[in-house]
This record gives C-alpha cells, structure tokens and sequence, in this order.
C-alpha cells in the first residue's frame, strides 16, 4: 500500500505541489459537486433535438468521465471537462432548432470542428488565432454567451415567452413550472451568495423534490425509480454522427461558430485555472498546458462519436483549487466520482426541465461578469463589444453575435485611422463572416 502510494506522489509530483493524497480528493470532490449540474442540464437539452434522454445522460457522463481521466493522467491538470452548456445550447436550439437539422448532422459538425480544433492545436495556430483576438471581445463573447444561457433558461421554464407583437414577453409566471423556476432562482443565488459551493446541484434536487410534493413531476415508484445497476446503453447515440450530411448541409459557419466558442471558452479557462493552482510560472508559462488543449481536442472529437456536443474544461474546476486541489489527481477523481453517478441515471431523469432552468439562468449571470475588464469607454471598442453580447440572444445564434461584433471591430478600426491595430487573421475572421451573412441574403 505504501509502495502505491509513493507512486502516487512520484507521478503526480505531489510534493513538488506541495499537496497531498488527501488535498486532491477533497479537491476532486468539491469539483465534482460544482458541476455535476451539467448530468441534469445537458441531457435536458439534448432531449429537445429528439435525442432519448437516458442515452444521453450515459453518454455525457462517459465522455466527461474519460477526458477528465485522460486531463489527469497525461496532462497532470486539477481540471474537470464535460460538454459546454454554450455549445450544448447552440447544438440543441441554433442548429437543430432554429436550422431544423437532424442532431446526427450536428454531431457530425461536432467531428469535423474537433479535427479542426486539434490540428489548429498542434499546428499552434490555435494559438496564433486566440492572439489575434482582443481581449474586449474575448470578454463579451463571454457575457454574450452567458445571456444567451440565461435566455434558454428563462424561455423552457416559461418565465418568458413569445409576442405577436413584442416577439417576446414575461410568460404566465403563476403556471406552476415558472413558479418553480423562479423559486429555483432565488434559492440557487441565496445559497451561492452565502458561499455554498454545491449551491446549483442542491438547488436543482430542492425544486425537483418541491415539484414531487405538488405532482409536478412523478414520484419514484421503487427504489429501481432512484438508482439501478442496469445502467442505461448509450447505444441509440454512439457512432450516430453522420459526417456526409453535414457537410452536404453547408455547415461551415456552425463547424467555425463550434471552433472558435471552444477555441476561446478553453483557451481562457485553462490559463485562469492555471494561474489560480499555480501552475503558471512567472514568465507565463504552463508546464501541459499543450497537453491538456490535445487532451480536450481529441474529446471534442470523441464527443461525436459518443453523442454530445463538443467537451471544453469547466471554470467550476476553481472551486476544487481552492479546496486544495493541485494536480492531474484531483482530476482523475471527479473522473471517478462522475461514473459513480452511471448507477444514478433514474433519478436523474426524473429532474424536469423546470428545475434545471434555474441553473441557466444563474451560470448565465456569472458569465455577464467579465462585461467589467470592457472598455466601454472606447467607442470602437463599446459598439462592437455591446453587439456581440446584444445579438446572440436577439437572434438566437451565438454565431452572429460573433459575426456583428467582428465586422463592427474591424470596420470601426479601419474608418478611424486604427487599421494597423488590427492583425491578419482579426480580416479573415470578419470578412468569413461578411460572406456568411451575404449568403443569407440569397
């Protein structure tokens, strides 16, 4: 047992870390209880494309388990990952809701922008791509993302709803789903604002009992009804993607909107994370952080064949820093804690939509916060910025918030004497755009 344990120590450079068997396990627990949310949520959207909603459940929580495995073992990062909830959002109610395509055309845009993510990480142009981009729009694709969240949050919970007249108004808030949801919300950010780190996966389970006790949602009828040893098959969504549709669709603009929201989402998660777990040295380098951009690159492509959208690495993951974790151990533990949760799968089934709602809203909210490090003050940088937030949710599309907000950047910097402020790649980026949005036109 001891020789295990020096091993341990000797592979994950424990005390180099100044950590412990320990540290990593509680670390790895308080990770796990803050984004093991994403096992409701997720799935929840998956099940509006038509995709069965267990299998989806066993899906997610087997991708999740295996990249963040593989974060650990090889790249040595404290770092949970699962499928986006922006991604996830995009996937479910851009590209198979307001486009109408079938979700096995989606994940096979998932494959194509997963071997493009990985070659632009290997190549290093991913790099040179996250560069180009200023960080005033790094910051408001964020919050734009985050409002588009918190809108899907607020639309399947009923809290708002469609106008004639408006386009979208406040929905029937004494239907007893909006209610719920709207409980959910208070108590989510009342415990959050009192520090409870499990705050989103409690609040969830406290609606979803409330719900039971008012037959809003079914109660379990057996034990079988909580938590099973006949794990459901993922079978009806694994290899399900279907490459030749989805480029026979046109999706290039849906492979590059994927590409570049993981591209920017990760990117920015890891250096904070990495930074926040001393991993970073003074000169701003991380030692895997090149292993841990492939690790989530290869899990993008692994994504579609399992039958998620693509995996990014969960800000959530800070919380488990801050409980001590500082290595690929605490890692490999919210691995293992999320297969736990295969045995689970009635229970979570159970949850209704309603409950998860809250959750959206709030992690949209928490993403609006990075709408502070914006200069505002810069009118070349305001408009775009505010473009980019306002018109992912006014559209309903992440891709053309990213669109306008580009365009209007590079445009205003050009008109205004500023055009050598602006670097190659920031033109090709604008100018796919411009040609997406001429497309449309036709």
């Amino acid at each position: 047992m001891q020789a295990f344990s020096d091993w341990i120590y000797s592979f994950f450079k424990l005390k180099e870390k100044n950590s412990s068997i320990k540290n990593e396990f509680y670390g790895g627990l308080t990770t796990f209880m803050a984004m093991c949310y994403v096992v409701f949520v997720v799935p929840s959207m998956l099940a509006d494309t038509g995709m069965p909603r267990e299998a989806a459940i066993t899906a997610l929580i087997c991708i999740t388990a295996a990249t963040t495995m593989v974060m650990g073992l090889w790249a040595n990062f404290p770092v949970g990952v699962a499928p986006g909830l922006g991604i996830s959002a995009f996937f479910a109610y851009y590209v198979c809701g307001t486009l109408n395509l079938p979700w096995q055309a989606a994940l096979g845009a998932v494959f194509v922008s997963g071997v493009v993510f990985l070659i632009l990480t290997i190549t290093r142009l991913r790099q040179m791509i996250i560069d180009a981009v200023p960080m005033d729009l790094k910051y408001a694709i964020v919050a734009g993302i985050g409002a588009f969240i918190a809108l899907i949050g607020l639309k399947t919970s009923g809290i708002v709803a469609a106008h004639p007249q408006n386009f979208i108004t406040l929905g029937d808030i004494s239907a007893p789903g909006a209610l719920l949801a709207l409980l959910g919300i208070c108590l989510i950010s009342g415990m959050m604002a009192r520090g409870i780190k499990v705050a989103i996966p409690l609040g969830i389970l406290i609606v979803t009992a409330i719900g039971m006790c008012f037959g809003q949602v079914p109660l379990p009828a057996s034990v079988t009804d909580i938590v099973t040893l006949s794990i459901p098959s993922p079978a009806p969504l694994f290899g399900q993607l279907d490459i030749a549709a989805a480029l026979q669709y046109g999706l290039i603009s849906i492979i590059f909107t994927i590409t570049m929201v993981d591209l920017f989402d990760n990117i920015g998660t890891l250096i904070g994370l990495s930074r926040k777990a001393n991993i970073m040295d003074d000169k701003g380098n991380t030692p895997g952080l090149d292993k841990a951009l492939i690790t989530d690159s290869v899990g993008a492509i692994g994504s579609s064949f399992v039958g998620t959208p693509t995996v990014t690495a969960y800000i959530e993951s800070a919380s488990g820093i801050a409980a001590g974790g500082r290595t690929g151990l605490t890692a490999v533990f919210v691995s293992v804690f999320f297969l736990l949760t295969l045995f689970f799968v009635p229970l979570v089934a159970l949850v209704p939509s309603f409950a998860t709602a809250p959750a959206l809203v709030i992690v949209g909210a928490l993403m609006m916060q990075d709408v502070v490090h914006i200069n505002f003050k810069d009118f070349r940088v305001a408009l775009p910025a505010f473009l980019t937030i306002v018109m992912m949710p006014f559209t309903f599309s992440i891709a053309s918030g990213f669109g306008f907000g580009f365009i209007s950047y590079v445009l205003l910097h050009a008109v205004s004497g500023k055009i050598r402020e602006i670097k190659p790649i920031m033109w090709i980026i604008s100018i796919c755009f411009a040609i997406n949005f001429a497309l449309r036109l036709g």
